[in-house]
């Protein structure tokens, strides 16, 4: 299967030296060596005046993320007008502005959401709107499953270079869009979102990837964002099936090489090319993600 990068509007640089540091140290057999270790530095978000929440994350596009977590945690709507969104790099600061004030910025007192995948998410807020989301018709081609997870697999990426890394794309079709890693996978997912609201992107015909586990907060994200499939290399949760299945989500698990498991919406799935005519993973595909994120 050929292999092309050219549909990505944004992916991994895995060499930007803001993003790794050098260590050294010993391997099993004692010698020295010399290892890269992915780079985590806190950020603070602001809504307007309000504190909300300081994060860990590896630092690139904190703009995005802020748009993105905001939406996510039903802080911020579709519709809001943001009039600006402020870095300071020094004071690890980002401050999103809107033309009003929203419902939401006293609603939520300071709390430090860390890189562990469980801390942090405001579920109370993300299953209010779950309920007045309708995830559009759309349908996922095997074709396209197969021919997705085979180039993001070879995308070069902080992962391979660093690991402890999580990572989501944006995709249409077999075309992966935007390749976003981040040390938590909600940031990850948060940086999509943002990037989406900012360009107006329609989320109708578009697919979800995660190398990450199949969670409720993975599931209540992708809803909230209105894209129609999730996929991932890892496994599922029993509340992240039953909310799919609730809100018509199309679940896609354990996505590697040919194999795929369907737990939810596989009614849109279209079964068009067969699987025998695609060459298996090579081992080095198939750590990918496999460690970090299972």
């Amino acid at each position: 299967m050929a292999l092309s990068l050219d549909s990505y509007l944004i992916r991994p640089d895995p060499h930007d030296p803001r993003l790794t540091v050098k260590v050294d140290g010993i391997d099993q057999n004692g010698r020295a060596i010399t290892s890269a270790v992915t780079v985590e530095r806190p950020l603070t978000l602001y809504l307007n005046a309000q504190e909300i929440v300081t994060m860990m994350t590896i630092g690139d596009h904190p703009d995005l993320l802020a748009l993105g977590y905001l939406l996510n945690q039903n802080m911020l709507q579709a519709d809001d007008q943001v009039t600006g969104v402020d870095y300071d790099e020094d004071l690890a600061v980002v401050v999103v502005r809107t033309a009003h004030h929203t419902d939401y910025e006293g609603k939520l007192k300071k709390r430090t959401q860390t890189s562990g995948c469980a801390q942090g998410t405001a579920f109370g807020d993300m299953m209010e709107a779950l309920d007045k989301i309708v995830l559009p018709p759309a349908e996922l081609r095997t074709s396209w499953l197969y021919g997705l997870t085979h180039t993001i697999n070879q995308t070069p990426s902080l992962y391979l270079e660093a690991g402890a890394i999580h990572g989501c794309v944006l995709a249409k079709s077999a075309n992966p869009l935007v390749y976003m890693e981040d040390v938590g996978r909600h940031n990850a997912v948060d940086k999509i979102a943002g990037w989406m609201f900012r360009n107006a992107v329609d989320p109708a015909d578009k697919i979800f990837y995660t190398t990450g586990r199949l969670t409720s907060e993975m599931v209540l994200k992708t809803i909230r964002m209105g894209i129609p499939v999730l996929v991932s290399r890892s496994g599922f949760t029993a509340w992240g099936v039953e909310l799919a299945r609730k809100a018509g989500l199309t679940l896609i698990g354990r996505a590697r090489g040919t194999r795929f498991v369907a737990l939810a919406g596989a009614e849109r799935l279209i079964f068009d090319l067969d699987p025998a005519k695609i060459p298996e993973e090579t081992s080095r595909q198939r750590r990918k993600g496999s460690s970090d994120d299972d």
